[in-house]
This record gives structure tokens, C-alpha cells and sequence, in this order.
């Protein structure tokens, strides 16, 4: 399955995000799924899932049904403003310590289970506990105590005959969870039992483990020896300074905006890591030469390179072939209204479909011969 995120879309009410799933998805789908029925990624906030009643969850179960869609996934990182902000660090807020978390995620679990189609698991995405200044040693039992009460409620919905949804935690740098093995290590700390343990996973972020200098094969290769299953994969493709001296402060400052956080993960010639908490962080040191910097900056996925910049487009190209079939894609390009103008096309459903036509392209495995197939558990 191949979805879009429709976190791309400003918008925090229900009108909002129904108004453009109506307007964009649809043009979406009847280009890249006309005969097919279509994945959407919905990003629903905080505010939006209070707003859908009953008969609401019903009238757009039905329009789904008529315009042959249906929703996988729900993107429950974002719990507030997304758009239009200073989002920044606040994006990881409330986090796993909070009982808005936990009230939000178990929201989303029941319209979830409204929506899913028969013999579809689902999957949320969310916050890999938080950011890694705010949530200290001391804070830990408090997170773990909160997502194995949110996974016994995932448990509950699938015991009393709803759906299977997997609560899918998205690593991501600067947070407390950014490598994948750092992942595996949280969920092994959790102590789960075997029920438990089905309804937790990984959304694995291809720009997050590329920006983390993480190999695919590796990532991949961790998840299957641990058993932990994969909800989804959002495709999605970062910023490369492969050559500073060729990176003038000016092509930097094009990237800077107020509303989201780019952090910076820089590698140096012998292999030292320093990480920068956002790109104005890293440019206070750009000078120091031979660095490799890998940038916490969605772009278009099918770019391969912008002016001076690469992109990490390679990390997907390794990955796509290697993903079993079954596992949802979704391409989560979220930072359009940011962009440089000239790295965005004029309208967003085309940009969209320009994205999805590309996955499309990479993720056949008869085109890409002698590659491995890793089937790590997968929903």
C-alpha cells in the first residue's frame, strides 16, 4: 500500500482536514489510483478527533466508501498546531509523560477502529517518548507506565472483536528515541508480555534514520532479529552537505524557517558525531571544515540534489526494494508551505503525485535484481 500524509495540508479542525481530503486526496487518487481503492494518511489533531462525533465518524466512513478510500494509519505525532506556527520543539508536546497523550492516542485508536476495513491492522504513529532535554532518567517509569496502559487499550478494542492497531513510535534525532536500536532497547525496557507486545512497532522515518547516518539493510536487519513489527514506513528524504566548501552561508539560511525544527546530525572524517538541536545550532559552526552534514529537512523525495545540497533520496532507493509488499509506504513531504519556491511545484496535488509516481518506480523488486527481501514482522 502507498499512502500520502495528509499532514502536508494546513489545517487543525475536522472542517479543515475533511475540506482538504475532499479537495486534494481525491485529485490524488484518480492520478495515481483511479481503478484501486486509496490509502490515506490521516493526521488528525487533537482538536480535529475531539470534533468528530458519532454520526460525523459514520458520514465519513460512508464517504470513504463511496470514493474508494479507506485510512491504514493516523499520524498521532503532531498533537497541536502544525502549520502556520512556531511548531519547533512544542511538536513533542504533550509527550508520552502526559495523560493528554494517552487520552489523544486511545482517541485516535477508537475512530481508527471505525474506519478500518475488514482484515486491515492499523497503525498510529507517535512521539518516540520526547525530546530528549525535556524528558529526563526520572521521567522514564512515568512514560512506560503510560504506553503500556495505551497498548493494553489496544489490546481491549481487538479482545472485544474491533480492529488490530499497532501503536507505531517514530525515532527521530534529538529525541529520546532516535536510533533504531535505540527502539528496540525502550520496547525490550517495557517488559511486555505477549499480548502486549503485538500492538507495539516502528514507524520508521527513512529521513530520520538516513539523517542518524543508519544503514537500511542494518535497520531492517535489527527489527527482524528483535520480532518488532513495522506499521509503517513513511518515505520521506533529507538534506546532505557532502562538500561545506561549497555551501555558502546564504544557501543555508534559504533553509531556516520559524515553524519547524531541523536538527543536524554532523559526521567528521573520522567518524565523531556532533549533533545540532536545530540548523541555526549547526551554522554557528559551519566553518569546521570536512564534515559531512545530514539535515533534519523534509524534501521532495524524488530530488536527488538541490544546487550545492544532496539529499538522503539514496537511503530510500536502498530501502524501498528490500520492504515485504504488505508494509504500508507513505510519503511525508510535510514541509511544502516551507520550501524554497523553486523546490516546490506550483500546485500540491501535483507535487503529491510527483512524489507517489517516483515510489512507485523503486519499490518493484523486478527492477532491482539481487537485492534482499527482509521480512521482518509487518502488519
Amino acid at each position: 500500500m502507498l499512502a500520502y500524509c495528509t499532514n502536508i495540508h494546513p489545517g487543525e479542525s475536522w472542517a479543515e482536514t475533511r475540506s482538504n481530503i475532499e479537495k486534494y486526496t481525491i485529485r490524488v487518487k484518480e492520478t495515481v489510483s483511479p481503478d484501486r481503492p486509496f490509502p490515506i494518511g490521516l493526521r488528525l489533531s487533537a482538536r480535529a478527533a475531539s470534533e468528530i462525533t458519532g454520526s460525523e465518524a459514520a458520514s465519513f466512513a460512508d464517504w470513504l466508501a463511496e470514493h474508494g478510500c479507506f485510512v491504514p494509519t493516523i499520524n498521532g505525532f503532531p498533537y497541536g498546531q502544525f502549520h502556520g506556527a512556531a511548531v519547533k520543539e512544542n511538536v513533542y508536546l504533550p509527550d508520552w509523560r502526559s495523560p493528554d497523550r494517552v487520552a489523544y492516542t486511545k482517541r485516535l485508536a477508537d475512530l481508527l477502529a471505525l474506519w478500518l476495513p475488514g482484515g486491515v491492522t492499523g497503525s498510529i504513529s507517535t512521539v518516540p517518548a520526547g525530546f530528549r532535554s525535556a524528558v529526563t532518567n526520572a521521567d522514564m517509569p512515568l512514560v512506560r507506565r503510560n504506553i503500556i496502559e495505551t497498548l493494553d487499550y489496544l489490546a481491549g478494542i481487538r479482545e472485544l472483536g474491533g480492529s488490530e492497531i499497532v501503536l507505531s513510535i517514530e525515532p527521530e534525532p534529538g529525541c529520546v528515541i532516535e536510533a533504531t536500536a535505540e527502539l528496540l532497547q525502550f520496547i525490550d525496557s517495557l517488559a511486555l508480555s505477549s499480548g502486549q507486545a503485538r500492538f507495539i512497532g516502528i514507524c520508521l522515518d527513512c529521513c530520520h534514520q538516513a539523517v542518524e547516518f543508519e544503514n537500511p539493510s542494518d535497520c531492517l536487519r535489527l527489527l527482524a532479529d528483535a520480532g518488532v513489527r513495522i506499521g509503517k514506513v513513511q518515505v520521506s528524504s533529507g538534506l546532505v552537505i557532502d562538500d561545506i566548501e561549497k555551501i555558502r552561508e546564504s544557501d543555508l539560511k534559504r533553509f531556516i524557517d520559524p515553524v519547524y525544527l531541523h536538527q543536524v546530525v554532523a559526521r567528521r572524517p573520522g567518524g565523531e558525531i556532533e549533533r545540532f538541536t536545530d540548523l541555526p545550532d549547526a551554522m554557528a559552526e559551519w566553518d569546521r571544515g570536512g564534515a559531512e552534514w545530514r539535515i533534519h529537512y523534509h524534501v521532495p523525495v524524488f530530488a536527488e540534489r538541490f544546487g550545492p545540497f544532496g539529499t538522503t533520496r539514496f537511503f530510500l532507493e536502498e530501502i524501498l526494494p528490500m520492504l515485504d509488499p504488505s508494509i504500508l509506504l507513505e510519503v511525508e513531504t510535510y514541509t511544502w508551505d516551507v520550501l524554497p519556491p523553486e523546490l516546490r511545484l506550483p500546485d500540491m496535488a501535483d507535487s503529491i503525485v510527483r512524489e507517489m509516481q517516483w515510489v512507485e518506480g523503486r519499490r518493484v523488486v523486478e527492477k532491482c535484481p539481487a537485492v534482499l527481501t527482509f521480512h521482518a514482522p509487518v502488519l
